[in-house]
């Protein structure tokens, strides 16, 4: 069989090179003629030598281990060609490869995925053959290769992959739009089966892959976002589950009968501390599964989102704890099933209780009827303003617009970046020379005869003095409130911007990650520093942009700043996907909860909606449709919730559990 196998490995990859040597390779190109080049060093590695032979340790190894790191990279870098091959359907990167010499494509994505397929999937064949023969021809061997206790522990590769799938599907997804919440509990069964008996290097392989797949299957729709995005966010997650894994998996080997406590408290502390920085991106935290299992959502308000990924991933401990158990055949006692039970009573008891100890007073929806109100227009213009004609455009808007006004709102509300050509510079040019100074001009006059406050995302911009003295101009993504009178009342400038897509900061460190930004397209902005609260008549609110909503903190720093209601303008039509279009709105459910306030979406195309303060999406319009969302927004004095004032003390008591369990696994530990 190695001769075979030697045979395979040496002749598939040199014929699958063959295509590659008739151009000159791209970076992608490069990367595929690695992978090509690891199975070639495989098949000459397996070649017998006699005398010369290997050890028997390299041999078992090679045998053993060397087809699950090949299939892993293998099915990596496969998953990544197949999703990024939707880029080859776009109007717009057709004509960036026409104009741009970094970026190779098919005609379609049909195409890109069939040259994908052709690439990849003999490779995958002859990696996944192998992986199966040895396990089922040697299990013994495979075993002690894995240094499994149990026969089900030298499978961990498809385990791991059970689990990413599980995981990604729980969530919005291709699957169903509106998730598969249920199984957010069970979905880290199989991989916490592996980490629970998995030496340590190993442990970290499969964790870390884990992180790796389940990140590029949620978040497949980033493939169309930019073209550098799911590169990007995908080498982050790689980055970030190695050190979480190397100092969770230590921990969790050291605490025995506490193991079922480890990952739920290092998992919600690692969620906690990805969303920070400029790399912060608290996208897919378990958590967010749940968004409608409306009872267990409400202890966000105590605890934030982390508490509700802390019982999700919980649930998944316990039962693997006791699966474990079971496969090793060892008795396994019943503190792991008591602490669940004693976290769902404390976690389903705050749902009953919470109106109480931090009264939320701002209810909506039927039922919840006061004597004041505040009505909001949303408009949905179903199109990518940066890409369609502005002036088209702004021919929706103002149809949908005039068409709610009907409705007399006391606010009308556009969605992120809703009127493209920068409002403050070209009400400065002259309207007969330039066309986006004409245009800025007759919205202008329309806004001012509509007569009503309108809220609109906008570019924007200030003037400094650079190092040198010279005059330089920041670009800003913002919003900005005009009154019925036609006045510039404020403007908010985004301040977390998209890393690698709106921001960058290090261009003078990593000038060469600049210039690739640049190459690919990106386009820059530099980060607010003001968290502005607008000042409406009847109320206060405040206007996070895009993925803004998403951050937990972020949005309670605006409440805390006095916001009665948060309005979140987003684009999310780019993706023309239902799945990220109910993910983003997930996470505004969250946001609704934790601080008690109803939550707004006006979205270019995505979900339009509004989210109540138990998290309940009671108003919203059909996705990726030209429509218009009139809500009724109660108004009273509200309550502070607990995680308003605290903030994030959840993840922080979560790392000294951590560190109390680690402690005392070392006393144990300690000789007598």
């Amino acid at each position: 069989m190695p001769l075979a196998l030697a045979i395979l490995l040496v002749v598939l990859p040199a014929a699958l090179a063959v295509p590659l040597a008739r151009r000159a390779p791209q970076a992608a190109e490069l990367i595929y003629c690695g992978i090509l080049a690891l199975h070639l060093a495989c098949g000459v590695a397996l070649i017998p030598r006699g005398h010369g032979a290997a050890p028997r340790r390299a041999a078992v190894f090679l045998l053993c281990r060397a087809p699950e790191i090949l299939l892993s990279v293998t099915v990596v870098f496969f998953l990544f060609s197949y999703i990024y091959a939707t880029n080859a359907n776009m109007d717009y990167v057709q004509r960036f490869m026409t104009s741009h010499g970094n970026l190779r494509l098919a005609p379609n994505s049909t195409q890109e995925r069939l040259a994908a397929c052709i690439r990849f999937v003999p490779l995958l064949a002859l990696d996944a053959s192998w992986y199966v023969f040895i396990r089922v021809r040697g299990p013994v061997l495979a075993r002690r290769a894995a240094g499994a206790a149990t026969a089900l522990r030298s499978w961990a590769l498809p385990l791991v992959f059970v689990s990413a799938f599980l995981y990604a599907v729980s969530f919005p997804s291709f699957l169903r739009a509106q998730g598969l919440p249920l199984l957010g509990y069970v979905c880290l069964v199989p991989v916490l089966l592996c980490l629970y008996e998995a030496p340590l290097s190993w442990g970290i392989f499969s964790g870390t892959l884990f992180g790796v797949l389940q990140t590029m299957i949620t978040n497949y729709w980033l493939g169309t976002f930019n073209l550098l995005t799911l590169q990007f966010v995908s080498v982050v997650a790689l980055v970030q589950y190695i050190p979480f894994m190397a100092v969770a998996l230590p921990i969790l080997q050291r605490s025995r009968g506490a193991g079922f406590l480890v990952l739920p408290a290092a998992w919600t502390v690692f969620d906690w501390l990805r969303s920070m920085g400029f790399l912060g991106y608290p996208w897919g935290m378990l958590g967010a599964s749940q968004y409608t299992v409306i009872p267990i959502v409400q202890v966000a308000s105590l605890t934030g989102v982390w508490g509700v990924t802390f019982v999700t991933i919980l649930c998944n401990a316990v039962i693997a704890w006791y699966a474990d158990g079971a496969l090793r055949g060892r008795r396994v006692g019943p503190s792991a099933g008591i602490a669940l039970a004693a976290v769902l009573a404390v976690s389903l008891g705050w749902a009953g209780v919470k109106d109480v100890v931090s009264p939320a007073a701002d209810r909506v929806g039927p039922g919840h009827v006061r004597p004041g109100r505040v009505r909001l227009a949303l408009i949905q213009q179903d199109d990518d303003p940066r890409k369609s004609d502005y002036r088209e455009v702004f021919d929706v808007l103002r149809g949908l617009t005039e068409r709610a006004l009907k409705s007399d709102p006391d606010l009308v509300v556009w969605s992120e970046t809703a009127f493209v050509p920068n409002i403050r510079r070209w009400s400065r040019e002259d309207p007969s020379r330039y066309p986006y100074a004409a245009l800025v001009r007759d919205f202008l006059a329309w806004q001012k005869g509509i007569g009503r406050w309108l809220i609109t995302g906008n570019d924007d911009y200030s003037l400094v003095t650079g190092a040198g003295g010279q005059e330089e101009r920041l670009d800003y993504n913002g919003s900005v409130l005009f009154s019925p009178a036609g006045e510039r009342v404020e403007t908010y400038h985004k301040i977390h911007l998209v890393p690698f897509t709106e921001y960058f900061p290090f261009k003078r460190q990593l000038p060469g990650i600049y210039a690739l930004l640049q190459n690919f397209d990106a386009y820059l902005w530099e980060p607010g520093d003001r968290r502005v609260v607008f000042r409406h008549p009847l109320f206060s609110f405040a206007t996070p942009i895009c993925f803004e909503d998403v951050f937990p903190n972020d949005v309670r720093l605006f409440v805390k700043a006095g916001a009665d209601v948060i309005l979140n303008l987003s684009n999310d039509y780019w993706s023309l996907t239902d799945a990220e279009a109910m993910q983003h709105a997930a996470n505004s459910v969250f946001r609704a909860v934790e601080n008690g306030i109803p939550i707004a979406r006006a979205a270019a195309s995505g979900l339009t909606c509004l989210v109540d303060t138990d998290g309940r999406i009671i108003a919203r319009s059909p996705l990726y449709a030209q429509s218009f969302l009139v809500v009724d927004l109660p108004l009273a004095p509200r309550g502070e919730t607990l995680y308003t004032r605290w903030g994030d003390w959840f993840p922080v008591a979560m790392a000294a559990l951590l560190l109390v369990l680690l402690g005392w696994s070392l006393v144990r530990a300690r000789p007598r």
